[in-house]
């Protein structure tokens, strides 16, 4: 089984990108032959700085290294290192139906959150299409945010099929339980363009600020307290469930500000990445560790690519 998920270099990475993303990957890389890749391509559409573009993209290899990523087991490399991959874009654009592509959610919402309708953002999905079937991908863990974009890769990869033969097999997509919603600060989904985050390498002082701004009701001290606050969703996510339970009961009782269960989410978040934060020091420590992670991470990769493109190039008649 071949396993295909990738990342954006748009911002420092934060808890809903842990949970969404990177634990599921992770995990899945002791279940087949694994493909991560940092979308260095796809960050184009809102990172308009080179330099911070280079950096995030670093940045974010030390961080999947840190959180768990074992280059033995999984490949880990930039877009950009794969040039099939934008040759594969345009060979499917060319059979994209617009209609397919104007009913992508995550076009209208992007579009809504102000950013521009440039042809790179309407065609999101076509690239990241490529990205999947450019390696015989079998499964892509994704969030239900995501799940239609998988569909719509399934649907590209049917229209060559029929147009030229069977030229991709047809990527499943991996809906996990912990790829639902995170919740930000301010109650909705944790992401770096409504600037809701928790950073997961953040220092100290800042967690801790970032933790004690969470958005609350103004219930008073003394007073049950709904558990669908962003408190105690983001907590559910690190504790126990003997944890889990004593704050609800305390929740529902009364009696305990949200300054306390802030205090206490603080904590549990503090100590949950502290082992990441000492891989992290380590891998810091090596200056060529990542670089050589990413060179060996782009050869693997580039072997299967470019054996897929002799295939579709043959098919297609270039």
């Amino acid at each position: 089984m071949r396993i295909l998920s990738g990342i954006q270099p748009s911002g420092l990475l934060h808890i809903g990108n842990y949970f969404g993303m990177m634990r599921p990957a992770i995990a899945l890389q002791a279940e087949g032959e694994a493909f991560y890749f940092i979308a260095n391509f796809h960050a184009l559409t809102s990172v308009r700085d080179p330099r911070i573009l280079r950096e995030n993209s670093r940045r974010v290899a030390l961080d999947f290294l840190a959180c768990g990523l074992d280059p033995e087991r999984a490949a880990l490399f930039m877009q950009s290192d794969v040039k099939p991959v934008t040759e594969l874009a345009w060979i499917l654009s060319t059979v994209a139906p617009m209609g397919l592509l104007e009913r992508a959610h995550s076009y209208k919402d992007k579009l809504a959150r102000g950013l521009p309708a440039s042809v790179g953002l309407f065609s999101y999905p076509v690239l990241m299409a490529a990205d999947i079937l450019i390696y015989d991908s079998d499964v892509v863990p994704v969030g239900k945010d995501q799940k239609q974009h998988i569909e719509i890769t399934r649907d590209l990869a049917v229209k060559i099929n029929e147009t030229y033969g069977e030229v991709f097999k047809l990527p499943e997509p991996r809906i996990h339980a912990a790829t639902e919603m995170v919740p930000g600060l301010d109650g909705q989904k944790m992401s770096k363009s409504y600037g809701n985050t928790i950073d997961i390498f953040g220092e100290e002082n800042e967690m801790r600020k970032r933790v004690m701004s969470i958005v609350t009701d103004s219930k008073p001290v003394e007073a049950p307290k709904d558990t669908k606050s962003t408190i105690f969703q983001l907590y559910t996510l690190f504790a126990s469930e003997a944890e889990q339970a004593d704050m609800r009961a305390r929740f529902e009782k009364g009696g305990t500000g949200y300054g306390q269960f802030k205090k206490e989410l603080f904590e549990k978040l503090w100590t949950y990445f502290a082992p990441m934060r000492k891989r992290r020091d380590e891998i810091l420590a090596d200056k060529s560790y990542v670089d050589q992670v990413l060179k060996a991470g782009a050869e693997r990769a580039n072997e299967i690519a470019h054996k897929v493109m002799t295939r579709v190039r043959a098919a297609v008649g270039l």
